[in-house]
């Protein structure tokens, strides 16, 4: 039940926020968004919401349009659309995660503005939960060496929080979470596993073209085709949709231990001829 000081119009310009306030059962809260929300949480295409852009490109005259008491924003900003927000006069929440605790803190946080604080620790604790059960059941598997890329060109690596995850999974993070890497690198760390996650793209990374792009076709994950495309929504949106996200990296890099998730694609079952110099027979 909302009290007084409560929100009860929010605009949400990131899915997180609203796969969030979903979780938290407060979806009523939420009277815009932006339309990638939806992706993450069909079921707000149900509900009559003004469609806003989002955290990158903010305009305040949607912003005015929806007559919204809160603004929950996240990263990537654009100063511009930033100012936008701050100029609409509506309480802002700006949200800027980079690690597993930073999450757990912005769900936590999202959940006292709207009285649902018992609801978020319980989520927490879920989430919580979860990690450490994957990791339980890979303590005694083997490493796997793992490059995952959240953006293709420039060549860019996942975030922190898929650092960690990948990690829970039984695996080693290679390159700076986060941050631009050179695909020459890659190749002298030749990963075990190569995963890709690129922001917006859902999970239609092209990736036979961009391996053969990259001169990849003697990387040891390429040669054992463990190469896997992940939904965008699974990786890239800090929120609870991070544990299907988690139990996806678990079985690319364990398909023995663990089922495959939906959505997840590997290159194996890509005609294997596109390959640069791993001709069928």
């Amino acid at each position: 039940m909302a009290t007084d000081h409560s929100p009860r119009r929010i605009a949400c310009l990131q899915p997180s926020a609203t796969e969030i306030l979903h979780a938290l059962g407060r979806l009523d809260c939420v009277v815009a968004c932006t339309k990638y929300c939806a992706a993450v949480v069909p079921e707000i295409a149900a509900r009559n919401v003004i469609v806003l852009h989002d955290s990158w490109t903010a305009d305040m005259r949607e912003i005015f349009s929806a007559r919204s008491d809160l603004v929950i924003a996240a990263v990537p900003y654009q100063e511009k659309a930033l100012g936008e927000i701050l100029r609409a006069g509506v309480r802002l929440l700006a949200l800027s995660p980079r690690t597993l605790k930073d999450i757990y803190g912005d769900i936590a946080a999202i959940a006292a503005l709207v009285d649902a604080s018992d609801q978020g620790r319980s989520l927490i604790a879920s989430m919580r939960e979860h990690v450490e059960g994957v990791r339980r059941r890979t303590a005694s598997l083997p490493r796997r060496r793992v490059f995952c890329e959240e953006w293709g060109k420039p060549l860019i690596a996942s975030q922190p929080w898929v650092a960690e995850l990948i990690e829970a999974a039984g695996g080693e993070f290679l390159g700076e979470p986060g941050r631009q890497i050179l695909s020459e690198e890659i190749v002298r760390l030749d990963p075990d596993v190569l995963i890709a996650a690129w922001c917006g793209a859902g999970n239609r990374v092209p990736l036979e073209k961009i391996i053969a792009q990259r001169e990849w076709g003697e990387l040891a994950a390429v040669r054992a085709r463990s190469v896997y495309c992940l939904p965008d929504e699974h990786l890239n949106t800090p929120s609870p949709s991070l544990m299907r996200g988690l139990d996806a990296l678990a079985s690319c890099l364990h398909p023995e231990s663990f089922p495959s998730v939906e959505g997840t694609r590997r290159i194996a079952d890509l005609p294997w001829r596109d390959l640069p110099g791993h001709d069928l027979p």
